[in-house]
């Protein structure tokens, strides 16, 4: 299972980015993915998921509203719209892919590498 993820970059605030995660080696329609975040120092927080059926999400207080997933099956890409970023997003952002059917924020198996995000004040 490899997953992929781009679309760091670094941004003033109020701006947006979108983030891709791709997926290959896994059948990826029976997967939970998701996207975490870990800032310097800290400890590694979720961000959002999104089931197998892509008909639920959730996501963290600290993003809810500002923040969308998706994932496209045709292209085994799973996508984290960010909105009105803030300084306190910067991070490096992961994603991650479980084998279930349950939509939750804990217990990912799989992990891709990061892409960092930066947003300025």
């Amino acid at each position: 299972v490899q997953l992929q993820a781009s679309g760091g970059g670094s941004v003033q605030a109020g701006g947006s980015l979108r983030l891709s995660c791709v997926g290959s080696g896994l059948p990826f329609r029976n997967y939970l993915m998701g996207w975490f975040r870990q800032a310097p120092g800290k400890d590694r927080e979720f961000v959002a998921g999104i089931n197998w059926s892509g008909g639920s999400t959730i996501y963290s207080d600290s993003v809810k509203g500002r923040f969308t997933i998706s994932r496209e099956y045709g292209k085994n890409t799973v996508y984290l719209q960010m909105n009105n970023l803030k300084p306190e997003d910067t991070a490096v952002y992961l994603c991650a892919a479980d084998r279930t059917a349950t939509l939750r924020s804990y217990g990912y198996d799989y992990w891709g590498q990061g892409t960092q995000v930066t947003v300025s004040s």
